[in-house]
């Protein structure tokens, strides 16, 4: 809704005709949106006021653009101001502090009317909520004797968040303006389901993209464009706790084209979703935009019983400890990867968000094994998900001999790694080995051949047969 107040022709406001433009919305990631709209000005020329209504509550002012796109109308905003505090209950109250209005309660069938002073109203600060007092016959409550009744709406408030312009322009014109602003309350995820048949690695791939709104405005026919990637943007911590909102979902079918479009944009990937689309406060939406049968994936056992991450390095002290890094993780991990590769029937961009992988049973039913996180990722990439510990392996480490030289640097030590499969089937593990001590080392001996993995860290591939065991050992020899 645009009202528009000159001051030196009319005494109150005038309504402009409603607009038919559509909105815009382009939704990142990290919890924030670009809004696009139209605003319809007829000026007289001069300083104008004008208002619109139209924004949403947690609009960002600083970021806010008015502006005649063509660039042939001389405009200019002299003054802008925004303000997000619509009138409500609590509002109201405070507007009124210091006052005497009337409150009604139901007594039996009946309803009662009493006259109320609001000493305090309800007030929510730093320090914690302040509940109401009112007077009541001389006697003080700290609660609503009743529903309030109020006289009027009270001087200066509004019934929705507003942006308010002051406005010059040397001649008398009428235009289309284009208004986009940032706002918060509007994010987007994805989710991908991945279905393993009886037996195999194949999958049939899934991939939704979730809208959600908390902005406190309702999208009718909006255009709707989600950019992935990292796009870095200033954080300010207002201190506000969550708010408790109930979310209503609506799941748009499965549908041959229009489908969901993905571009590249500057250094990010955009996804256009498909016609309009009404997004009301407090929803989440949900479309489909990626589907793919067969895809090939890998399952792969690994094994790290050091518990250290390959990444580690060291820190003071820990080169000469005999005990150091000699934890006795027994779980083996369960890895699935996939090429997102257009051999594989993919080969697009990946937005971050959660993997679920699904087996179905010989019942035709389907039963969740495990789900991880994806970060964003381009096409040919590979994408590697921790899913679970695999029941019927179990993996045991340990230290067996450990020697540090008195007058040189180096220390000797020796491994055995045990890896036992209860399963029916041959199994391999990659036992992986941290290379922790320093960065000078030699393998001396072996009983399996290791593959170097980066500079300290190496993997063995332990291939053990149903109901059997197999043991790795080997020695290290460390100077520096």
């Amino acid at each position: 809704m645009i009202r528009k107040t000159i001051p030196t022709l009319l005494a109150g406001l005038a309504t402009l005709s409603p607009l038919t433009a559509q909105t815009g919305l382009t939704i990142y990631n990290e919890n924030f949106a670009v809004i696009r709209d139209q605003v319809s000005l007829d000026l007289a020329g001069g300083t104008e006021e004008v208002s619109y209504s139209g924004v949403t509550s947690q609009l960002e002012p600083q970021s806010v653009v008015l502006r005649d796109q063509s660039g042939k109308v001389n405009l200019r905003v002299l003054e802008q101001s925004y303000r997000g505090d619509p009138v409500n209950q609590e509002r109201l109250l405070q507007m009124f502090e210091g006052e005497t209005i009337q409150f009604v309660h139901t007594l039996g069938d009946s309803e009662v009317a009493v006259d109320g002073k609001i000493v305090r109203a309800p007030t929510r600060s730093s320090s914690g909520y302040l509940e109401p007092i009112i007077e009541v016959d001389g006697q003080l409550l700290m609660q609503l004797p009743g529903d309030p009744r109020f006289p009027s709406l009270g001087d200066g408030s509004i019934l929705q968040p507003t942006l308010s312009w002051k406005i010059y322009s040397a001649d008398p014109v009428s235009l289309t303006a284009d208004l986009s602003y940032l706002t918060g309350g509007l994010s987007w995820e994805s989710d991908y389901n991945l279905i393993l048949q009886e037996e195999g690695d194949e999958v049939s791939m899934s991939g939704w993209v979730s809208v959600q709104n908390r902005s406190g405005k309702n999208f009718e026919k909006a255009t709707i464009n989600l950019i992935a990637g990292n796009v870095n943007k200033v954080i300010e911590n207002d201190g506000g706790a969550a708010k408790n909102e109930i979310v209503s979902r609506s799941f748009v079918a499965a549908a041959p084209p229009p489908s969901v479009e993905e571009k590249k944009f500057d250094e990010f990937h955009l996804y256009s979703l498909p016609g309009e689309i009404d997004l009301r406060d407090q929803e989440t939406k949900q479309l489909e935009f990626v589907r793919a049968d067969p895809v090939a994936t890998t399952k792969t056992y690994v094994y790290n019983g050091s518990a250290l991450p390959n990444y580690w390095r060291n820190n003071g002290g820990a080169i000469d400890n005999p005990g150091f890094g000699q934890g006795n993780q027994t779980k083996v991990s369960i890895f699935r990867s996939f090429k997102n590769s257009e051999e594989n029937n993919l080969g697009i961009p990946l937005p971050a968000g959660t993997v679920r992988f699904y087996r179905a049973d010989t019942d035709g039913q389907i039963e969740f094994i495990g789900e991880n996180t994806i970060d964003h990722t381009p096409k040919d990439e590979t994408v590697k998900l921790y899913i679970g510990d695999a029941f019927d392996l179990v993996g045991e480490r340990k230290q067996v001999d450990f020697f540090r030289h008195r007058t040189q640097d180096l220390i000797r030590e020796t491994f055995s790694i045990e890896i036992r499969n209860r399963s029916e089937e041959e199994v391999t593990v990659q036992v992986v080995e941290p290379l922790y001590r320093w960065n000078n080392w030699e393998i001396l001996s072996s009983n399996i051949d290791y593959k170097k993995i980066d500079s300290r860290t190496i993997e063995f591939p332990v291939t053990v047969a149903a109901g059997k065991t197999q043991t790795v050992n080997y020695t290290v020899e460390y100077t520096w």
